[in-house]
């Protein structure tokens, strides 16, 4: 029954309004409601604050600030091995594995088109058809900046906007080709063993994406694809050249990172599992000699 009326509640609620609201507020200085907000949702999601560079709640001014903390440094090592790819973020991984022609496993019972989740680029859906993937879920107690797993120089980057369904298990089991409604930032990346993308996947409350190379990608929201290339009029000194564990952008409240592989490129680590907690610098996949 429960679940039923979240279902219902998830299609009429005025999901963009309801995020811009609390994406305005959580950027805004309220003293010591800011202070008892962070409180609160340290002591209900159990955040560990010893993680992270500034312990202490007050030197946090908005709950922005608090959402996207930085880690401490070398919190976590990052294995140097160039053949290893390592996970880009702290999260929950939801599903993983073969893309089957064009389509990508979503939960039991539910796929979705590879094609749709690349906002209908039928080049790039070629690079990846029968490809690997892999999809982290990332909570709200989680730490929110997302990584490179390998380096890379940055190709292609396209703004979708879509719907803003949360993006947890229940509505990964239930809302139809939920990762190919919502919005969502497709940044595709050169590597050493070819073609990888990272998706940044908007929904609930998600009230901004934002990269290292260009900042504040949403809001605004103006319902209109966007696309960028590099390098820009073909200076190649204008590049964006990322190592591997660099951070590369970031969510202010959660959301999900999808990471796209072309076929026999990489084989995925065989600790991986669906439900499986990880880490950034984890092992995630290994290039194929």
């Amino acid at each position: 029954m429960l679940k039923c009326i979240i279902l219902k509640l998830s299609h009429i609620l005025p999901k963009k309004i309801l995020t811009e609201l609390i994406g305005w507020a959580a950027d805004k200085r309220f003293g010591w409601l800011t202070k008892a907000a962070i409180d609160v949702f340290v002591w209900y999601y159990k955040v560990d604050m010893q993680e992270f560079q500034h312990t202490d709640i007050t030197s946090y001014k908005t709950f922005n600030d608090f959402f996207v903390r930085p880690l401490r440094d070398n919190l976590y090592p990052l294995d140097s091995d160039p053949n290893l790819l390592i996970c880009p973020a702290n999260g929950i991984i939801s599903q993983f594995g073969l893309i089957n022609d064009d389509q990508i496993l979503q939960a039991k019972g539910q796929s979705y088109s590879l094609l749709s989740l690349l906002a209908g680029s039928y080049a790039m859906a070629e690079l990846f058809k029968d490809g690997l993937f892999v999809t982290t879920y990332l909570s709200p107690k989680d730490y929110h900046r997302i990584h490179m797993p390998c380096n890379g120089i940055l190709r292609e980057m396209i703004y979708v906007p879509g719907d803003l369904y949360a993006l947890n298990f229940l509505m990964r089991q239930n809302i139809s080709n939920l990762f190919a409604r919502n919005e969502r930032l497709i940044c595709r990346f050169d590597t050493a063993f070819g073609p990888l993308v990272q998706i940044l996947v908007g929904a609930t409350i998600v009230g901004s994406i934002e990269t290292v190379w260009s900042g504040t990608v949403t809001p605004p929201r103006q319902g209109i694809i966007k696309c960028w290339n590099w390098p820009v009029n073909n200076i190649e000194s204008e590049n964006v050249n990322l190592k591997k564990g660099e951070e590369m952008g970031r969510f202010k409240l959660g959301s999900t990172v999808i990471n796209l592989f072309t076929s026999n490129k990489v084989i995925l680590d065989s600790n991986l599992f669906t439900e499986a907690q990880v880490r950034l610098g984890d092992p995630l996949a290994y290039i194929i000699s």
